[in-house]
């Protein structure tokens, strides 16, 4: 019997999951390598370019099936909106099966103009005009509530629409705490996300309230974000579903019939493994409310970062090289203004990149010197970094530089920093040796910029 340097056996499970994880690794850096040469083959990156993202959709469908294998019938899956709000990758995400969540009137547009039916979106807004809830409950959109004065105009709107068909319900805040990022946890004591549980007779208060308006007929939270626990995220789950049960006990019918548990399914930046799985989910969650794994309850889901993050990748040029005590600097194209997240919290949002030669070949340590190494943005402030002295095959002027795991929260939410434009967005599908290349949204000009001023 054969044995390797660590003691695994060959033939061991975690021998095979180990091979498994590698060979998955090769195979998303394959399709990359294949993006890049196809971009290049294409011109669509040249010495000309400063950046561009690609979203892989046939990646996209891969995640959107292996989230509803993982959970059964009933559970149905809506796209938060914020994520990518681009129109061409928010159809394909309708014709894959999934909903929209949304929190703006703009979102809610967009949503619509994707093909998404009224039925299938969701408005999570905690700011709603009134103009946003007539909407909704007009046209049979579903709402969270998040606040009592929030409650006191729709109670006024479902006089005027009492055939409503909206599925209404409560955002509730179980006050459980946060995870590592502060900025993005939603169950704190004091977020200003949903109606604080805990606070006083708020509980008390709560059930009152559906318990004579038998139009709230849905309850939701959403515990996790990046940074957070899965545990942390079941945890507030289970708190709503028993407060959704004891609703239910009280009026003695299946007032609530949907329990909305959110998003907020962290992403792995730091490999290609997808880790946490939608099945590691699952899995948790069927264990601590396994409820939900019953067809007592409609369970909608709002995932936005997990399904579109690693299937998105930005490609920028490095503009210039150069040496700053000690350090290799390449600056580049792509910074603050696509990657925002990462420039202003590097702690919280690390990124990873490769390099390729400027005829897209894989710089690597067996065809360059690995040095230490800042990749900079363009914008005019000294934060404006992707990576922080990291050990890179050294990168040349006119080299690409290729961003993993940006599918989500980059390309369609660009900040104006420096007046720099939107960058164009392409699509790729097919096989591996015969992908199509897609622009699904060109680059701003500088018209664009100055029309917008």
């Amino acid at each position: 019997m054969l044995h390797y340097r660590n003691g695994i056996d060959k033939e061991s499970p975690v021998t095979a999951t180990v091979a498994c994880f590698l060979n998955l690794k090769d195979a998303h850096m394959n399709r990359k390598q294949k993006i890049i040469n196809t971009a290049i083959n294409s011109q669509i990156i040249d010495h000309n370019l400063t950046a561009i993202g690609v979203m892989d959709l046939d990646g996209l469908r891969k995640t959107v099936n292996d989230a509803y294998a993982a959970f059964p019938e009933n559970f149905f899956h809506t796209f938060a909106v914020k994520a990518n709000a681009l129109v061409k990758v928010l159809e394909p995400l309708r014709e894959y099966g999934m909903g929209a969540e949304v929190a703006s009137p703009g979102e809610l547009l967009i949503a619509q103009t994707a093909g998404f039916s009224a039925e299938n979106i969701i408005f999570d807004s905690p700011a709603k005009t009134i103009q946003d809830l007539r909407a909704c409950i007009k046209n049979g959109i579903a709402l969270n509530i998040d606040n009592l004065q929030e409650l006191e105009r729709i109670d006024a709107l479902m006089l005027e629409f009492p055939d409503s068909k909206s599925v209404i319900g409560f955002r509730v805040n179980p006050q459980i705490g946060g995870g590592k990022i502060g900025s993005t946890s939603t169950a704190t004591a004091t977020s200003k996300f949903g109606y604080a549980l805990l606070d006083g007779s708020n509980r008390d208060e709560l059930i009152s309230i559906y318990k004579t308006r038998p139009w709230l007929r849905s309850i939701h939270t959403h515990s996790g974000s990046q940074g957070c626990e899965l545990s942390l995220m079941a945890n507030g789950i289970k708190i709503i579903t028993e407060l959704a049960e004891e609703i239910n006990a009280l009026t003695a019918t299946q007032q609530i019939t949907r329990i909305d548990i959110g998003g907020g399914l962290p992403v792995n930046f730091t490999s290609e493994i997808v880790k946490p799985s939608f099945q590691d989910y699952a899995d948790i969650l069927r264990a601590e409310v396994p409820l939900l794994f019953t067809e007592k309850y409609q369970v909608k889901t709002e995932f936005g970062r997990a399904i579109v993050a690693k299937n998105g990748v930005i490609i920028t040029r490095v503009e210039y090289t150069k040496n700053s005590g000690g350090r290799h600097i390449a600056t580049t194209h792509a910074g603050a203004q696509i990657i925002t997240r990462t420039a202003f919290l590097p702690k919280s949002w690390p990124i990873r990149v490769t390099g390729y030669t400027s005829n897209g070949e894989e710089r690597t340590d067996k065809t360059s010197d690995v040095v230490m190494t800042d990749v900079a943005g363009p914008c005019c402030f000294a934060g404006d970094l992707i990576c922080v002295n990291q050990a890179l095959p050294k990168l040349e002027s006119n080299d690409y530089v290729m961003v993993h795991d940006t599918g989500g929260y980059y390309f369609s939410n660009h900040f104006d920093y420096n007046s720099l434009p939107r960058v164009a967005i392409y699509t790729v599908s097919g096989n591996d040796d015969d992908l199509t290349i897609k622009c699904i949204r060109h680059g701003e000009s500088l018209d664009d910029v100055l029309n917008k001023m």
